[in-house]
């Protein structure tokens, strides 16, 4: 149980389906290594916020879509940066993978609510 503990990340924001966010992941390329962003939308959160956790994340650019999985708290994830948020009413986005361009698009609500201002 203490191996677990120690490899959890402490500095992670408060993830939630809806958000868009920049997942900062390293990727090793021959015998270089850098910083590859990812951005889109949590569609889904699974297995909660433990070593286990998981964050998909879904990317379109033109009319392609990508979605990518990434453990909350593997070592190749440098840094999660919350971009904005959107009011959803469910836990679960699944619905927005047959939807592209406008009907794809979800509403923004106030990033106050999201993060608490710093005084």
């Amino acid at each position: 149980m203490n191996i677990t503990q120690e490899q959890l990340k402490k500095d992670l924001p408060d993830l939630k389906p809806g958000q868009v966010v920049v997942v900062h992941q390293k990727i090793k390329e021959g015998n270089k290594e850098r910083v590859q962003p990812f951005e889109g939308l949590i569609i889904a959160k699974k297995h909660g916020d433990g070593i286990n956790g998981t964050i998909t994340v879904r990317k379109i650019f033109g009319d392609i879509a990508a979605e990518r999985v990434f453990p909350i708290h593997s070592p190749s994830i440098q840094k999660i940066e919350v971009i904005r948020g959107t009011k959803v009413r469910r836990s679960k986005l699944y619905y927005l993978r047959g939807r592209f361009g406008k009907q794809a698009k979800m509403k923004n609500k106030a990033m106050a609510a999201i993060e608490p201002e710093v005084a």
